[in-house]
């Protein structure tokens, strides 16, 4: 009987396996952004942008839902992804991050220099309304 998870060696435990077992993944190279820009769905979803304004404060623009929307193709209503914006900025360098049509921020919008925020989206609208509320969660 196959259940999909290894039966000896490696992998990870479901239930009462190995609590102190590390859980270790990978991530593509994260994205950038220096001046003010709109970003790109694959900026929005390769989790995590990294951002160096400078010494000049920057405005990042999110895409539109409707292209998160084509880019992540099959989401339902209430599923989610994360994004870390890590501003690498000096002196002035502040982050402003204005939302495109169809999302909706829920917390701060404001990165400040030499810091990082985390940004949860999840999607609000049905296939016919395609909308996102963005979470700031740290």
């Amino acid at each position: 009987m196959a259940s999909g998870l290894p039966s000896v060696g490696g992998g990870r435990q479901l239930g009462d396996g190995n609590l102190n077992e590390l859980l270790i993944g990978t991530m593509p190279d994260p994205q950038t952004a220096t001046a003010t820009a709109t970003l790109t769905a694959a900026q929005v979803t390769g989790g995590m942008l990294v951002a160096n304004p400078s010494t000049t404060a920057a405005t990042y623009t999110f895409p539109t839902a409707a292209l998160l929307d084509a880019a992540l193709a099959n989401l339902k209503v209430g599923s989610t992804f994360d994004l870390v914006i890590v501003n690498l900025g000096t002196s002035s360098g502040a982050l402003t991050l204005t939302m495109g049509t169809g999302l909706t921020l829920s917390g701060s919008g404001t990165v400040a220099v030499t810091s990082s925020a985390q940004l949860r989206f999840r999607r609000t609208g049905t296939n016919d309304s395609a909308s996102f509320t963005v979470y700031r969660i740290a």
